[in-house]
C-alpha cells in the first residue's frame, strides 16, 4: 500500500467509532513508524499531526495494554510522535516506558527530570540508562541520592558526567558498595578520584585501579593502614594486616532492634538483605538472613567466611532469594568481607546447584546440618 493510500485508511478509520476500528487505527499509525521516509512526512503532515493531537490520546488511554506496547515500541525512534502521548506512555507500566525512555527523541532534559520526581524507582533507573543524559538531568539524579538510581547513572559511560558530579559519586561509594564496581572502569574517573576509590573498594577492584592509573599500590596500602590505625588509637591489626575494629555494645544492640522491629512489622524481607549489602551493612545482612532462616548467627558467618559458596547460596536459597540475585549478593559479600566466601568464579558457578529443584525447606535443612557442630563432611549441592 502507498503512502498516500495509507493516509485515506488512516483518516477513514479516525472517523469511526467501533472499538475495532480504533486498534486498527493505533495499529496502522504504529506500523508507518517501519515505512521509511515517505511514512515520516506523511506523519508530519498537517491533516495527521491534526488528527494525532486531537484523537491520539484518547485513544491510548482506552487501548489495551499489548497495544499500548506495540505502540511504545514502535514509537521509540520516531521524532514525529505528540510529546503529550510519549509522555503518557513514559509514566505506563515500565515494560510500555522502557523502550520510550531510553530511546525517543520526543523526551527533553525538563521531561526526564519530572519521571525522576514523578515516576517509580524502575522508572528512575531506565531515566539514568538514556544514552547521552545531559548535565541537568545527571545533576537532579544526583540531588535524589537514591542508590539504585545513582548506580545506573555510574555505569552509564555517556552520560554527561562533569568532574564535580564524577566526585560526588565516588563520595557515595562510600555508604554504596554497588556504586565502586562501574566507577572504577568509568572513563570519567581521574587519577584523584581513584586514590579515594581505593580507599572503598575489594582487593580485586584496587589491583584493577592500580593497573589502570599506574599507582603505587604498597605506598597507598600504608597510607591507609596508618589512617585506620590513627582514627582507632593505634589499634593493632589482625595476623593478617586488616585492622580489628571493636564494635561497640551499643551499635550491636541497635541493629538487633532494627532487625527485630522490621521483622515484627512485617518488613523484614529478602530484598531488604539485598539492600543492606548496597548500603555497605554486612551485619545488618548476617541478622536479618539468621532471623529470616531461623539461623544462628554463628552458623551465617561461618558460610560467608568459608571457601563455598554454596553454603551462602543454601542460606538464601531457604528465605526464597530468586537464584539470579544470587550473584549479585555474592559479590557485594566478597567485596565486604575480604574476599569471602572464597573458591572463585567456578565455585560460584556451582553454587547455583542450591537453588533446585528441591525447596526452601529442604534448602535450610542442609544449610543446618552442613553448618552443625559436629556437620557432615559434605553438603548436598551439586
Amino acid at each position: 500500500m502507498s503512502v498516500a493510500a495509507k493516509a485515506d485508511e488512516i483518516l477513514g478509520l479516525a472517523k469511526s467509532r467501533t472499538p475495532a476500528d480504533r486498534e486498527r487505527l493505533l495499529l496502522a499509525i504504529a506500523d508507518l513508524c517501519d515505512a521509511g521516509e515517505g511514512a515520516r512526512a506523511l506523519m508530519t503532515s498537517p491533516p495527521i499531526q491534526s488528527l494525532l493531537n486531537s484523537i491520539f490520546m484518547d485513544l491510548v488511554v482506552e487501548a489495551e495494554r499489548d497495544i499500548r506496547a506495540r505502540l511504545a515500541h514502535k514509537l521509540a525512534r520516531a521524532d514525529w510522535a505528540p510529546p503529550a502521548l510519549v509522555n503518557v506512555l513514559a509514566l505506563d507500566d515500565i515494560e510500555i516506558a522502557r523502550p520510550i525512555i531510553a530511546g525517543s527523541p520526543v523526551l527533553r532534559d525538563h521531561d526526564l527530570v519530572r519521571l525522576l520526581v514523578e515516576a517509580t524507582i524502575e522508572h528512575q533507573i531506565e531515566v539514568a540508562r538514556r544514552p547521552n543524559l545531559g548535565p541537568p538531568v545527571v545533576a537532579a539524579i544526583l540531588q535524589q541520592h537514591e542508590p539504585a538510581v545513582l548506580t545506573a547513572l555510574a555505569g552509564n559511560f555517556t552520560a554527561q558526567v562533569n568532574p564535580h558530579d564524577m566526585g560526588r559519586l565516588v563520595a557515595e561509594s562510600e555508604r554504596i558498595v554497588a556504586l565502586r564496581a562501574p566507577l572504577s572502569h568509568h572513563p570519567a574517573l581521574t587519577d584523584d578520584l581513584a586514590r579515594k576509590l581505593y580507599v572503598w573498594v575489594g582487593q580485586s577492584m584496587r589491583q584493577a585501579l592500580v593497573a589502570r592509573f599506574r599507582m603505587d599500590a604498597a605506598a597507598l596500602d600504608a597510607a591507609l593502614g596508618e589512617s585506620v590505625r590513627e582514627a582507632h588509637g593505634g589499634q593493632p591489626s589482625s595476623a593478617d594486616g586488616a585492622f580489628v575494629v571493636h564494635r561497640e555494645g551499643e551499635r550491636e544492640e541497635m541493629e538487633a532492634q532494627l532487625l527485630a522491629k522490621l521483622n515484627a512489622a512485617g518488613q523484614l524481607r529478602p530484598g531488604y538483605l539485598l539492600r543492606a549489602l548496597r548500603e555497605g551493612k554486612l551485619d545488618l545482612f548476617v541478622g536479618g538472613l539468621a532471623i529470616l532462616g531461623g539461623f544462628e548467627q554463628a552458623q551465617v558467618r561461618r558460610a560467608l567466611n568459608s571457601d563455598r559458596p554454596e553454603l551462602l547460596a543454601l542460606a538464601c536459597a531457604s528465605v526464597s532469594i530468586d537464584r539470579s540475585v544470587f550473584p549479585t549478593i555474592l559479590e557485594l559479600i566478597r567485596d565486604l568481607n575480604g574476599g569471602r566466601p572464597g573458591g572463585g568464579a567456578e565455585a560460584a558457578r556451582r553454587a547455583g546447584g542450591a537453588f533446585g529443584p528441591f525447596g526452601a525447606e529442604v534448602a535450610g535443612a542442609a544449610f543446618r546440618q552442613a553448618l552443625a557442630p559436629a556437620g557432615s563432611t559434605s553438603c548436598p549441592v551439586d
